[in-house]
């Protein structure tokens, strides 16, 4: 872990497709110090992101298989620095700051050769920049700043070139279609997870299964009961097969009936599986689906915290409650219902549900820790590590962990 001196906070921005599907996540960090928080240049800025984001954990640890985006500085740009990055993984953005001078579409070019991917950050056009715009793969627009109603001749103008266009700063479920309908390929900003209305739409059969069966199992129902709900939803079934036969488990018996699949894989992964399915049995974005990231994390961050306040490594309730109450926040999202309506029949602990309802209590504030580190409001992160009792290695440590747990959920899944 990092020494006091180079304490730093790591957020991601998810980076979503046309189906709004997670293709990669901007890498965004700053210095916990205080005096230090904002940097003396854009070039250490971005060279602590670049050293530690291969020294402190692992570029592959925070991304899984998705794309990282980071912010690069003229200096940078032109140093061996980068070579440094896992090329596969990485698309090198360029500030908007940076002069589009013949030493820079040159280092652009060297770049591409070695296979880097690039993008223009916060990007307004320019007919001057025809040569650079033939060599980066992504142009983005902040639609905040460039304004909704001058979008259309933007996107004009760029589609002449053989670059994908990314929304920046897409919010609300309306720029999303509007950017959509205007023809941009990849879009930034947490439209997903802010819908306008909550508008009590009727929970379909597979997700009111799955309700029934995390009551069941919150309320330690029995082999037999949970069985039944089983039988009477075959797509279900069907998934838990395939839950229990995955590498994953390492199970090597056969699977004789839906009664030894359930007491194979057990009350704990059973729970833990029905939580997440809520979200990657949604819709056909399946394990990409953002929400599922957010939650999954959530979760796992949640629980990794617990832990370590705990001082323990086993599994105990509070653990378990950390978990259940992070991957159930953005369940009223999902299923576009008042949570009060979803938690009714779930028979959750006072904890759990004062956290989900008010984010009050201890759990409570450990949700809003995540929600905030979430949205990189690292001022508030600050404030309620203090309240939570958490110091910033061990969130960094905790980040880790949830990260890579998401990843081996992509992998049992596939």
């Amino acid at each position: 872990m990092s020494t006091p001196t180079e304490k730093f906070f790591l957020g991601r921005q998810p980076i979503l497709d046309r189906n709004q599907e997670i293709i990669g996540f901007e890498l965004l960090f700053r210095s916990a110090d205080i005096d230090h928080a904002i940097f003396e240049s854009h070039s250490l800025a971005c060279s602590n992101v670049i050293t530690h984001a291969l020294a402190s954990f692992g570029m592959h640890e925070v991304l899984g298989d998705k794309f990282g985006f980071i912010n690069i500085p003229l200096g940078i740009l032109l140093s061996e620095l980068l070579e440094l990055l896992p090329i596969e993984l990485t698309v090198l953005e360029l500030l908007e700051n940076i002069e589009l001078d013949e030493q820079v579409i040159g280092r652009c070019r060297e770049l591409k050769e070695l296979g880097f991917l690039l993008a223009l950050d916060d990007h307004e056009f320019d007919s001057a920049n025809n040569d650079i715009y033939y060599l980066v793969d992504i142009i983005k627009i902040d639609i905040l700043l460039t304004g909704m109603e001058a979008l259309p001749d933007i996107v004009r103008q760029l589609r002449k070139y053989p670059v994908k266009l990314l929304a920046e700063k897409v919010e609300t479920i309306e720029q999303f279609q509007i950017c959509f309908d205007l023809g941009f390929d990849l879009f930034q900003g947490y439209f997903f997870a802010r819908p306008v209305v909550l508008n009590r739409r009727k929970i379909d059969v597979s997700g009111m299964a799955l309700l029934k069966l995390l009551q069941q199992l919150t309320m330690g129902a029995s082999v037999e009961l949970i069985e039944i709900t089983f039988k009477e939803n075959p797509g279900l079934s069907y998934n838990l097969l395939k839950l229990v036969n995955s590498v994953a488990l390492g199970v090597r018996e056969k699977i004789k009936t839906l009664r030894h699949a359930i007491l194979l894989l057990g009350m704990n992964h059973l729970r833990r599986w029905t939580q997440l399915s809520l979200f990657s049995g949604h819709d056909a974005r399946g394990i990409n689906h953002p929400l599922l990231e957010m939650a999954a994390v959530r979760g796992r961050l949640m629980e990794t915290m617990q832990r370590q306040l705990a001082g323990r490594a086993d599994s105990d309730e509070q653990a378990e409650a950390a978990f259940m109450a992070g991957i159930l926040s953005l369940l009223d999202i999902l299923f576009e219902t008042p949570m009060e309506e979803i938690i009714a029949n779930l028979n959750l602990n006072d904890d759990v549900s004062s956290a989900l309802l008010r984010r009050e209590g201890r759990l409570g504030r450990m949700l809003l820790l995540t929600e905030k580190l979430e949205v990189t409001e690292f001022d508030e992160v600050t404030l309620l590590l203090g309240e939570c009792g958490i110091s910033l290695d061990q969130l960094l440590a905790a980040q880790i962990e949830a990260f890579n747990w998401r990843k081996s959920i992509v992998h049992q899944e596939e």
